[in-house]
């Protein structure tokens, strides 16, 4: 497993318990990373260091004026995380797939237009919850994709219309014809 080191002074450390005093007066800009079985374990640091790192922090969190912006202009909407079964598990009605899924699916080779259609995931999840079949959600997004993938591309690469819904006719007349 590789890990970041945030100093260029490294020790092991029985180095250190031999001479901490004399190991971080050595050390450049008062830190020294310490390692143990050929991972670092932590840092040490001088008391001089330590001062200028917490005097950086304390500037960092005072604001630079006096001049305050309202908070509401600045916040993110907090997504809500979908519950997603560990493990496999057998399709359910409240199932949905993540909310990248159109960018995932371009990544497995499926490139989706336009995002699901609730009539879609409706018909991929009661297929697959009467079938009873158990997959990772990795899977079910990927059979998901699929499937829409075959469904549209029977309809011209568009999502199926809606069967319940009225045409509206055509109020105008052609060039050529009498009305």
């Amino acid at each position: 497993m590789s890990s970041r080191v945030l100093t260029s002074s490294v020790i092991g450390i029985d180095a250190l318990l031999r001479d901490p005093e004399g190991v971080l007066k050595n050390a450049d800009n008062g830190a020294i990373a310490v390692f143990a079985n050929n991972a670092p374990a932590f840092y040490a640091l001088t008391p001089e260091r330590l001062e200028q790192l917490l005097a950086l922090e304390a500037n960092l969190a005072r604001p630079g004026s006096d001049v305050m912006l309202d908070g509401q202009f600045f916040e993110e909407p907090v997504a809500t995380p979908i519950a997603v079964p560990m493990g496999k598990f057998p399709m359910y009605a409240d199932w949905r797939p993540d909310e990248d899924f159109q960018r995932m699916a371009a990544l497995w080779g499926i490139a989706l237009t336009q995002p699901v259609t609730p009539e879609e995931l409706a018909a991929f999840t009661a297929y697959w919850q009467a079938e009873g079949k158990v997959f990772h959600h990795v899977q079910w997004q990927q059979k998901l994709a699929r499937s829409v993938q075959m469904g549209r591309a029977s309809n011209g690469g568009q999502p199926r219309r809606d069967l319940n819904s009225l045409s509206e006719p055509d109020s105008q007349i052609p060039p050529g014809f009498r009305g």
